[in-house]
């Protein structure tokens, strides 16, 4: 896997992904701390707000950026938000106000909306080859298990030594490192697809590219299912360590990590399994596997007594998270194969936008129902949306890849750099290639 590491601009991007999510990291942990400091007992609706606000930004910016994203280079787009994001948690410490801390974390999340899907876009770019890029994706989901585990200990070792406002100096440092890091690789000339019609027609080129093929329409329902099993996580372990297990604070990083653990494992495996499966067995079979944890969960949840509901938890959380893993890292791979290469920042924006238009639902979901009508109560409802999302992404994907499709272009000029590979006939260029869903390609889309 660390043979990608060999590639020069990959090396330097991928270290750029690990120093900011390092720097994120810090960050979370030092922003629950000064949302204390101001709000006091009001803390924790403070950083729910907050939360929800970094939700609707990844929601509504992601889009918006992909939209003009293509008048400007992409390292200079990743560089400024770099820039963007450095500074406002420079401003960070400084804040007395809680409508401060909002706008400082809009303003933070726009930019990693921003910076996000278009380094997500790159990397296929960096790295042509499937087997090469597979093993980026599961680096890549590996950096963001490892920073889950390492930046909450870092942080709490920091703590030891210096007040929390310093951690908002690591984010700095984080970012600003990651620029140079951005600035020094050498990214390939991107593949531009045309533009046309007016604002809103671009910013939902990415979703209408996710409705038309049917391979991404599965994948809204995985995302779904994805984000029922995080936020079951995310929200109420806590609840399941402290209130219904009565176990001290300190355990509840241990089902966090088994969690991250389970993911890692996956991760680390996959690029093996994915040479010799499809990305659609193992992601489907993630998706099954959520449901069947859930079950577990519900089985757990309705037993008051024994010291063996513990370990049971901590497996469950591991296998959820080997299960998201499995639907997560071949992510990309999939993206990858269904949209045209000059559709592809469109494509990754809108996945980036509406995995977390799920995560939105989800995660007030499972913290109102496991406050206001019980754990089992959770458990049922998104165990349901888990189940009924996975099936939906069954019946979606079509279990035989389209074979490669011949067609005509006749109304492209003859540099396009969509016509590399195409033959010059009467009236136009002849190619094949497989499934596209784009302006230029009515007949192919057709045949989907």
């Amino acid at each position: 896997m660390l043979a990608v590491l060999r590639n020069r601009t990959y090396r330097h991007l991928f270290a750029a992904q690990v120093i900011a999510l390092v720097g994120t990291g810090l960050a979370t942990v030092a922003l629950g701390l000064l949302a204390y400091d101001i709000a006091g007992a009001d803390a924790g609706s403070v950083l729910g707000t907050a939360l929800a606000i970094k939700m609707v930004a990844y929601v509504a910016i992601a889009p918006a950026v992909s939209a003009v994203a293509y008048r400007i280079p992409r390292r200079a787009l990743m560089v400024s938000a770099d820039l963007i994001r450095a500074g406002v948690a420079l401003m960070l410490p400084f804040v007395d106000q809680v409508w401060q801390v909002y706008v400082l974390v809009f303003l933070l999340q726009s930019a990693s909306a921003a910076f996000t899907p278009t380094f997500q876009a790159v990397i296929p770019d960096v790295l042509p080859e499937e087997r090469d890029y597979t093993r980026a994706l599961s680096m890549s989901q590996l950096a963001y298990d490892l920073e889950n585990l390492f930046s909450p200990a870092l942080a709490a070792a920091l703590l030891s030594v210096i007040t929390y406002n310093w951690l908002f100096a690591g984010t700095v440092l984080g970012f600003l490192a990651s620029a140079v890091l951005v600035v020094s690789a050498v990214l390939p000339k991107p593949t531009l697809a045309p533009r046309t019609g007016g604002a809103y027609s671009k910013a939902t080129a990415g979703t209408r590219l996710f409705f038309a093929v049917p391979h991404l329409r599965a994948l809204l329902a995985l995302n779904l299912a994805v984000a029922s099993a995080s936020a079951m996580v995310t929200v109420n372990s806590v609840v399941y360590v402290r209130d219904f297990l009565g176990l001290p604070t300190g355990a509840v990083p241990l089902a966090l990590g088994a969690f991250g653990a389970g993911s890692m494992v996956v991760a680390l495996g996959l690029p093996r399994i994915l040479d010799r499966v499809t990305d659609r067995v193992v992601m489907l079979r993630g998706a099954l596997l959520l449901a069947v944890v859930f079950a577990g969960l519900g089985a757990i949840t309705s037993v008051r007594d024994g010291s063996w509901r513990w370990p049971a938890l901590l497996a469950l959380w591991a296998v959820f998270g080997a299960a998201c893993s499995m639907v997560l890292t071949p992510t990309g791979r999939l993206i990858r194969r269904s949209a045209p290469a000059g559709e592809r920042r469109d494509a990754f924006a809108a996945q980036f936008s509406l995995s977390h238009s799920c995560w939105l639902l989800t995660y007030p979901l499972a913290g109102w129902l496991g406050a206001e009508a019980g754990l089992g109560a959770a458990v049922v409802a998104l165990g349901a949306i888990a189940l009924f999302a996975s099936l939906l992404a069954v019946r979606l994907w079509p279990a035989r890849e389209p074979a490669p499709v011949a067609h005509e272009h006749t109304d492209l000029h003859d540099d396009h750099p969509h016509l590399t590979d195409a033959t010059r006939v009467a009236g136009g260029w002849r190619h094949s290639h497989d499934y596209a869903a784009d302006e230029s390609h009515p007949v192919v889309a057709a045949r989907v």
